[in-house]
C-alpha cells in the first residue's frame, strides 16, 4: 500500500519532518523555518500561533508548494509535497494574507473564473459561484465591483475563491489582519461553518482570542521553532494556578524578595513588572504585599487572572505575543 494511502486512512490531513527554510542574506544564511514537525488531523481547526516573523507564512508557503523547502519532508492532503506538487494544489485551498480578487470585477465574476480555472464548465462554474456566494453571504454584493466592498465582504470573497474548487484543506494566513471585531467575528463563523461541512482548515494567526477561539489545537512557533503544542486548554494547563502581575518600581529587587517563595512556582520581570505564577493568587497576594512592604518597595498596581495563552508564550519565549503584535 502507498504511503499517500495509508497516511489518508490515518485521517491525518498534514503531516511535517524536519521541515526547514534557509534563505541567503548579506550576513549568510538565515533559517525562516528551522525544523518543524507538526500533524495536521483531518477536520480539525489547526492553528499557528506566533508574532510577526516567527515563520508561520513561510511555512504555509511550503506546505502550499509556493516555496520550495531546503529540506525535510511533508504530506498534505495525502499527497508528498516534493514529488506531487500537482496533486497537493488540486487538493488543497490557498487564502494569502492580500487575498488576490480583482477589484474591478464583480465578485460572481471572479468566483466563475476561479471555478474554470479548475476545470469546471461554464454551468457548472456558474453554479459553483452560487453556492459560494450563499454559504459566505455575499448575494447581495455579489454583482458589484470588488473594490465598492467592504473589507469583511472582501475577506469573505478571498476564501470563497480558496473553496471553487471544494478543496479537502483550506490554508488561511491571517485571515482577519486589519478587520473590525464585527467583521472578524463574522469571518469565525464561516471558518466555524466551513469544519462542520467536513472541510480541515489550517490557519496562521497573531490574535490571542482568535487563536483561543477558533483552533481545536494549535503549536505556538517563535524563531522558526515549535516551542509549544496541544490545545488551548491543554497549554494552558501545563501553567498550573493563577497569574499575578504587580506593576512595581524596582522590578529585580522585587524578583529577588518574590522568587524564592514556596508559593511563587516561577517569576519573571522586566521595565517595572513582575509576572508571578502561583498556586493560589487570592491566597499568595497579602503575602505579596508584606514581602514588598518588608523590602520598602513600592507597588504601583496589583491584579490576578488565569493564566492565557500569552503567558503560555511568555513562558516559552521570555516573551509577550501582546507586546510583540503591538
Amino acid at each position: 500500500m502507498s504511503l499517500r494511502t495509508d497516511r489518508s486512512r490515518a485521517g491525518i490531513m498534514v503531516e511535517t519532518r524536519g521541515l526547514r527554510r534557509v534563505f541567503s542574506s548579506r550576513r549568510g544564511p538565515v533559517a525562516a523555518v528551522a525544523g518543524v514537525d507538526l500533524q495536521v488531523e483531518e477536520g480539525e481547526i489547526f492553528g499557528f500561533l506566533g508574532p510577526n516573523g516567527a515563520g508561520k507564512t513561510t511555512t504555509l508557503r511550503m506546505l502550499t508548494t509556493l516555496l520550495p523547502p531546503t529540506s525535510g519532508d511533508a504530506w498534505v492532503a495525502g499527497c508528498d509535497l516534493r514529488r506531487q506538487p500537482r496533486q497537493v494544489r488540486e487538493r488543497i485551498g490557498y487564502v494569502g494574507q492580500t487575498g488576490g480578487a480583482d477589484l474591478q470585477v464583480t465578485g460572481r465574476r471572479e468566483l466563475v473564473f476561479q471555478s474554470c480555472l479548475y476545470g469546471m464548465g461554464p454551468a457548472e462554474a456558474r453554479q459553483r459561484a452560487a453556492e459560494l456566494l450563499s454559504l459566505l453571504d455575499l448575494e447581495e454584493c455579489a454583482d458589484r465591483r470588488v473594490r465598492t466592498y467592504s473589507g469583511g465582504q472582501r475577506r469573505r470573497l478571498d476564501i470563497g475563491l480558496g473553496l471553487a474548487h471544494r478543496p479537502r484543506l483550506l490554508f488561511l494566513d491571517e485571515p482577519t489582519t486589519g478587520l473590525d471585531p464585527q467583521a472578524r467575528f463574522r469571518i469565525w463563523e464561516e471558518v466555524r461553518h466551513l469544519q462542520q461541512l467536513g472541510t480541515t482548515v489550517f490557519m496562521t494567526t497573531h490574535y490571542l482570542d482568535e487563536a483561543d477561539a477558533l483552533c481545536d489545537r494549535l503549536a505556538i512557533i517563535d524563531h522558526g521553532r515549535i516551542v509549544a503544542e496541544g490545545t488551548p486548554q491543554e497549554l494552558k494547563r501545563r501553567i498550573a494556578g493563577d497569574v499575578v502581575t504587580i506593576g512595581v518600581g524596582d522590578s529585580d529587587r522585587a524578583l529577588v524578595a518574590l522568587a524564592g517563595q514556596p508559593f511563587v512556582r516561577e517569576a519573571l520581570g522586566a521595565d517595572g513588572t513582575v509576572r508571578l505564577y502561583v498556586d493560589r493568587g487570592e491566597t499568595a497576594m497579602p503575602a505579596i504585599l508584606r514581602l514588598l512592604d518588608g523590602a520598602g518597595l513600592q507597588l504601583h498596581a496589583i491584579s490576578m487572572s488565569r493564566p492565557s495563552l500569552d503567558d503560555v508564550f511568555l513562558r516559552q519565549t521570555g516573551r509577550s505575543l501582546r507586546e510583540q503584535a503591538a
